[in-house]
């Protein structure tokens, strides 16, 4: 029963569960990131550069047929030319360029929160009890003044 014991306390550690809902999160995140570039910034992009698709961008290396024109990749594909398709990777780069961008801002705005919340002025701490020899003394000078 020790592996079962032993097995069950590390995967119940504060850092494992921790760790495991980060992954959760960072998925879910990464999801709300895809998104966001693929409905909102890609088609701001697209009319601004007149509708070009940067992933249907590639040069045929050879072609699989002398003389054959390709139209489009998975044209091209189908048809068994050597391509390099670099379009693919040129969107692949943006994309990671904008999640960068949005972990970035996001990471400055809570280190701003942060920043914030230990800037404001704390309440005033109570003062400290007095000791019993400064309870004696008060209580003494307070007889005194009787």
């Amino acid at each position: 029963m020790g592996f079962v014991k032993d097995f069950k306390e590390f995967a119940l550690k504060g850092n494992i569960m921790d760790l495991a809902v980060g992954v959760i999160i960072g998925g879910a995140f990464g999801k709300i990131v895809t998104a966001m570039v693929d409905d909102v910034i890609m088609p701001v992009v697209g009319m601004a550069t007149g509708g070009v698709s940067f992933v249907d961008k590639f040069v045929v290396l050879k072609a699989a047929k002398e003389g054959d024109v390709y139209k489009s990749l998975d044209e091209a594909k189908k048809a068994g030319a050597n391509i390099f398709a670099y379009g693919h990777f040129l969107q692949t780069v943006f994309d990671f360029l904008i999640i960068a961008i949005c972990i970035f801002v996001m990471i400055k705005a809570i280190a701003k929160a942060k920043r914030k919340e230990e800037a404001a002025p704390a309440a005033p701490a109570a003062p400290p009890p007095p000791t019993p020899t400064e309870a004696l003394l008060m209580e003494i000078r307070d007889a005194l003044k009787k």
